[in-house]
């Protein structure tokens, strides 16, 4: 794709996309642009409603915006138009910048722009792809202002979460832990970040314990990815973040075997899905700081070698877990994947992001991920961050009232409570343990947000929450 700014239209000959702001449906003053007017009685700029019209062989689209809009209602608007009105498309579309748009308002629109070019039909034989995807195709930006920085990281930011709707959607006979590594390596090779892979061997000298347990009883191989980015011009005060993302790429379960929703269950690794698109954007963004990323990638499989219920197991801390469910896997591997972080690296500022718990969802729907840490600070900022963008978070505690839930008798602590109440709750107070009280941690459990039903496809999809939330929050630190 290729972007340009014009100051006007001249010989230009495709779509012309133009967003319109609210007037009202009984104003006398037509909406124009270029000689084309619309006369108030058929549209008014309303938001989620458009005009089609043409004129001199150039097609005029007009896009309601509201009164007042937000960042994901931006980026949805342009979504839905880029997606279903992609039959009027040509490889040169022309993108209108009403007098008064910021920089975050281009973003969002071109972005969602991009965004409508996916396809969930990943394996049907008739699929076509979307003009914006021509190689020869052009996004004329007509504007008197200069928004091509804009208009660059508007792109950036969807390729990445782009990448992440196809690992989240792609089935689990293709996306294995071995797959999710080898993409690893691929992004790190492109963008820029170095990329290790501990498999099952390398894992079991490193004492990995956890996070084997929960692999051994699948035919695909365990992988603990690490990645490093540092950039170019690496300052002395420069920050040092660590991400965890949970990479069950399918869970069954184990032996305490799910007996519903176990169809959506390849969508359990969008947690690293999420780190795993953070970091590529965070390099292609070349941001000043240093970034440290783990995601233990393992399937929760059913098979003799499968870990058991009442097991023991030792993590990679030292401590030693009861496993009083093999379907609480998740917090497993997070919990070496912490431990390995802290022990190897000490970034200073740390934060996990998983599909946890269907106690998230319980508690917020689809509306939110729930937010868990004692820092004021990162609770701040990751909730205006959330806000800004529309991928938002709202906390809940951390209190100590809570730690009875993972106390064992025969282990230092258990995996799960087996309580029906404060199910994110405990898991998080699971986590907390392995943190070794590290003061800037944060635990995102995203279940109910990066799978799920909306208007741009017929069954649950992935949304790529967490990549550019995760990113925002490190640039703005």
């Amino acid at each position: 794709m290729t972007i340009n700014t014009v100051q006007n239209l001249d010989n230009f000959s495709g779509i012309v996309l133009i967003p319109v702001f609210e007037t009202y449906d009984k104003n006398i003053i037509p909406i124009s642009f270029n000689e084309v007017e619309v006369s108030s009685k058929l549209f008014f700029g309303k938001k989620d409603t458009h005009y089609l019209t043409e004129k001199n062989d150039t097609t005029y689209l007009f896009i309601g915006l509201g009164k007042s809009i937000d960042y994901k209602s931006f980026k949805n608007i342009f979504r839905r138009i880029s997606a279903k009105q992609k039959e009027h498309f040509s490889t040169s579309v022309a993108l209108v910048i009403p007098e008064g748009f910021e920089d975050n308002q281009v973003e969002a629109s071109i972005s969602g722009l991009l965004l409508g070019t996916y396809n969930l039909g990943h394996f049907k034989s008739d699929k076509k792809e979307h003009p914006f995807l021509e190689q020869d195709f052009t996004l004329n930006l007509v504007t008197t202002n200069n928004h091509l920085a804009a208009a660059e990281k508007a792109l950036k930011i969807a390729k990445a979460q782009l990448n992440i709707f196809d690992l989240v959607d792609l089935p689990p006979n293709k996306v294995t832990p071995k797959y999710l590594a080898t993409w690893s390596k691929d992004a790190g090779e492109k963008y820029g970040f170095e990329v290790t892979v501990l498999g099952f061997e390398d894992s079991k000298i490193a004492g990995l314990g956890a996070f084997l347990a929960v692999g051994k009883g699948s035919e695909n191989e365990p992988q603990f990815i690490i990645m490093e980015y540092t950039p170019k011009f690496p300052a002395a005060s420069m920050k040092h973040i660590g991400l965890v993302g949970k990479g069950i790429t399918f869970d069954t379960g184990g032996l305490n075997i799910k007996t519903a929703g176990m169809l959506h269950m390849k969508c359990d690794m969008a947690g690293g899905g999420a780190v795993l698109g953070a970091m590529q954007l965070i390099a292609d963004l070349q941001l000043p700081v240093k970034v440290t990323a783990i995601v233990p990638c393992a399937e929760n499989s059913v098979d003799a070698k499968s870990f058991l219920p009442s097991d023991v197991i030792t993590s990679y801390s030292g401590n030693s877990i009861e496993i009083i469910d093999t379907d609480a896997e998740g917090r497993l591997v997070l919990a070496d994947g912490l431990s390995y972080m802290i022990k190897n690296f000490k970034p200073d500022y740390m934060i996990d992001i998983a599909t946890l718990t269907g106690s998230s969802i319980g508690t917020f729907g689809t509306e939110c991920g729930a937010l868990f840490t004692n820092n004021t600070e990162m609770s701040t900022k990751l909730q205006d961050t959330g806000d800004a963008i529309g991928e938002r978070l709202w906390p809940l505690p951390l209190w100590d009232v809570y730690k009875q839930d993972i106390e064992s008798d025969i282990a230092d602590v258990k995996n799960y409570s087996g309580k029906p109440v404060a199910g994110a709750i405990s898991a998080a107070k699971f986590l907390e343990y392995f943190t070794q009280e590290h003061t800037a941690w944060a635990h995102l459990d995203v279940a109910g947000v990066t799978f799920g039903d909306d208007e741009f496809a017929k069954s649950k999809h992935a949304t790529a929450f967490g990549v550019h939330l995760l990113t925002k929050f490190i640039e703005n630190l």
